[in-house]
Formats: structure tokens, C-alpha cells, sequence
């Protein structure tokens, strides 16, 4: 008969696979490094393999540990959910909602994404983690998040069980200080020519889009600055250092926030704004919210 699994030794491992040795987790444990490592090597005797491997000075999970530490993930992280419900005065009174917001997304449009959720009727408790796109959709395949907001679906064809919601359509406009819109205002856009521009790096979506813009149109503009996060290029440019494009689903967020104007739109050229979430998370009354909020896919071209 096999042996029930020990959840107290289960959760030394988690910590030291978490941590990323024995010594940092006996720390955080308040535990003397032997006793932590004693609890590992039972697990590993009750469940019959080894879960860690020595690779010169660091340990490293073997195939078996990455499996057990993706359960132990999903087993502590509920165990959490639970004790934070059962603090509340009205037990599940709070919904918890883990949300994971890719780092090219503008601060504003992540939260006008979210707010359904937070407008649902229901004491909303929200948990934001930003990263990059694949990172999250792994962090999603483990349930440790419940929804990722995106500017792109799901590759078609991944064999995995997402469904990605087209929630907005975000219209892109070029901005910069008064002086600068002054310079380049007459004749927009072909007046972008050899015009100083900011732009964000080569691997975001919106960087392929304007580049195919500025074909079309035959502008070639002085790229001075690129930027993998959206909020520095816009401080770049609200100092001066040029003009830069961006999605605004209010003009104002930008306008009034950065202390800068609207210059022009880039006509045809949109952000795109998805919800992407696992099939067995659609019953999630926060995620039911935003998914809801499709029916009005804002476009505010």
C-alpha cells in the first residue's frame, strides 16, 4: 500500500526548490539546514524519486522535481486562497483575482482591461503580476494566474487550453511636446520625415505595424531612442527628445499625464487587447466580467 503523501514534507521541498538550495530555504524556514534536507530525502524515499539533482555547486530539479513542484504550486497557492478566505468576517464574501499583465501593455489600458472586474458588484481582492507574454501563459497553464492580459492572442495551432477574448481595439496616435508638433504639424504624416521619433523595440507588436505605416506612406523618420517599457518612452518624450506613438483609449491619459499633444493618427494601425484565459478558469466571476466585456469591443478609432 502505498504511503499517504506528508504535506509538511512536501512543503520543505517546495521551499527549497522556490528559494533555490537547502540553506537559503532553512533560513526562511526558521529550520537548521540538515533537518530541511532530512524532509526532502523522505519525500523523495516515499514517492520513490529523486527530485533533486547536483550540478557542481547547485541543486537542480530533476524531471520529477519540476512535476512535483508544479502541484506543490497549485497545493500551497490553494492553501493560501483558503486561509485568506476564511480570515473574512463573511467567508468568500472577497474574490481573488490573479492577473497577469504583459509588460508592453500601457498602465492605463491594463486598467480600463480590469475594471469590469472590479465593477462586477463583488469585493474584488487583485493580484497583479507583469512579465513577458510567454512567461505568463505558463504561469497560466499552472493556474497560478487566473487571466493575462495581452496585445496578441494565443499562437493559433498551441495545443493548449486557453481561449483568447479580443476585449478592445485601441487607436494609435503620434504625440510629442508642443514644440515639436508645432514643427511637424503642417502636412502630417508625410511631415515625419527625417523627424526625430521614439519607438518601441523590434520584438513588440506595434513596432512591426508602424514600420509597415512608414512604408506605406514613404516616410523615413530618425529613430533616436527604442524602448522595451512603454511608460519610459513616453517620459523620454515628454522631455523633448522626440515625437512617439501610442494607444490611448482616452487622448487625455497621455495628453494630461505626459504634458504633451496629439500631433496625428496613424491611420489604419490599432492595438489590439486580449484576455487569455484556461478553460477551467471561464466560471471565475472576475474573469466572467472582463471576458463579458467583449459584447463591447471598444474601438475608438
Amino acid at each position: 500500500m502505498t504511503e499517504p503523501l506528508n504535506y509538511k514534507h512536501l512543503h520543505y521541498f517546495w521551499a527549497v526548490a522556490r528559494e533555490g538550495g537547502v540553506n537559503r530555504a532553512a533560513e526562511r524556514l526558521g529550520m537548521s539546514a540538515q533537518t530541511v534536507s532530512g524532509q526532502v530525502s523522505r519525500l523523495e524515499l516515499a514517492l520513490g524519486k529523486a527530485l533533486f539533482t547536483q550540478q557542481g555547486r547547485k541543486l537542480v530539479l530533476t524531471e520529477a522535481g519540476r512535476v512535483a513542484l508544479q502541484y506543490a504550486d497549485q497545493i500551497f497557492l490553494l492553501g493560501e486562497t483558503l486561509q485568506e478566505t476564511l480570515e473574512e468576517e463573511t467567508p468568500g464574501a472577497t474574490v481573488r483575482l490573479s492577473a497577469g499583465i504583459t509588460d508592453v501593455l500601457p498602465k492605463t489600458v491594463s486598467y480600463r482591461l480590469l475594471e469590469p472586474a472590479l465593477a462586477s458588484g463583488n469585493r474584488v481582492r487583485l493580484v497583479c503580476t507583469e512579465g513577458a507574454f510567454d512567461e505568463l501563459l505558463a504561469e497560466l497553464a499552472l493556474h497560478r494566474l487566473d487571466v493575462v492580459l495581452a496585445d496578441r492572442p494565443v499562437p493559433a495551432g498551441a495545443q493548449q487550453p486557453f481561449v483568447s477574448t479580443l476585449l478592445a481595439r485601441c487607436p494609435v496616435m503620434i504625440f510629442g511636446t508642443a514644440q515639436l508638433c508645432a514643427r511637424y504639424r503642417d502636412g502630417f504624416p508625410h511631415s515625419l520625415a527625417r523627424a526625430p521619433m521614439l519607438l518601441p523595440t523590434r520584438d513588440n507588436v506595434l513596432r512591426s505595424q508602424l514600420e509597415q505605416w512608414f512604408e506605406a506612406e514613404s516616410i523615413k523618420v530618425d529613430i533616436v531612442g527604442e524602448f522595451e517599457d512603454g511608460a519610459l518612452l513616453k517620459t523620454f518624450g515628454r522631455q523633448g527628445v522626440g515625437l512617439f506613438p501610442a494607444p490611448s483609449f482616452q487622448v487625455d491619459d497621455i495628453t494630461r499625464q505626459f504634458e504633451v499633444e496629439v500631433l496625428g493618427a496613424v491611420e489604419g494601425v490599432s492595438e489590439h487587447y486580449y484576455a487569455i484565459a484556461n478553460r477551467r478558469k471561464l466560471q471565475h466571476s472576475a474573469v466572467e466580467a472582463i471576458m463579458r466585456s467583449r459584447a463591447e469591443v471598444r474601438d475608438e478609432a
